[in-house]
């Protein structure tokens, strides 16, 4: 009975210890492989930036800026050329997520980023607003987001929001598109009234 008792416990024993070196070797080279990837990222995001350097200088908040009608805080998550929501624009910090302080007056939509940059989107420019779910990769539940569409220099943008009350972004499309509808009118009768003004003034 004996020599089955010390098979036994011989086959108890702990197994051979790891080796430390290959398991060192696969760390390292695991470690080399996430900071490449972050590397290549990183000159992706600086090429992108590159190619969208002809975007202009983003406006800065009037010193008059008006009695707020609107105002929001949440989140900023990125802006896309309009209408193309994987199309990401970096340029100018546009393409930096922050926290955001929303204000919207008659002269337009301030955009406060603590950590980025600040802009602002006079209300001439903007082109309206919708609900929506996706932006630049961040994808949320349908409404989730509020996108204000705006025109800066020669493009379109889509600018995604959240509030950190999702229930505000109704008022916030009904706002911003009552406010666009009425500037888009009257830079359409004061144009038409100029232009008939210099046609009565050249017979």
């Amino acid at each position: 009975m004996i020599p089955p008792l010390i098979h036994l416990a011989e086959a108890q024993k702990s197994a051979p210890v790891t080796d430390w070196a290959a398991r060192i070797s696969w760390v390292v080279g695991l470690l080399v492989f996430v900071a490449f990837v972050y590397w290549l990222m990183r000159q992706g995001w600086k090429w992108r930036g590159t190619l969208q350097g002809d975007l202009p200088e983003l406006p800065a908040t009037p010193d008059d800026l008006g009695e707020p009608e609107l105002t929001l805080s949440g989140r900023y998550h990125g802006s896309t050329t309009a209408g193309q929501w994987l199309d990401r624009i970096v340029a100018r910090g546009l393409g930096t997520r922050s926290r955001v302080e929303l204000t919207l007056t008659g002269q337009g939509l301030d955009v406060v980023r603590p950590g980025a940059e600040d802009f602002f989107v006079p209300a001439a420019a903007l082109r309206g607003a919708r609900l929506d779910k996706g932006i630049a990769g961040k994808v949320l539940p349908e409404g989730g987001l509020l996108i204000v569409t705006w025109r800066h220099g020669d493009q379109e943008i889509d600018s995604g929001f959240r509030s950190d009350q999702a229930t505000e972004h109704p008022a916030w499309v009904a706002a911003i598109d009552r406010l666009s509808t009425t500037e888009h009118s009257t830079t359409e009768h004061h144009t038409s009234t100029t232009e008939h003004t210099e046609t009565e003034g050249a017979r």
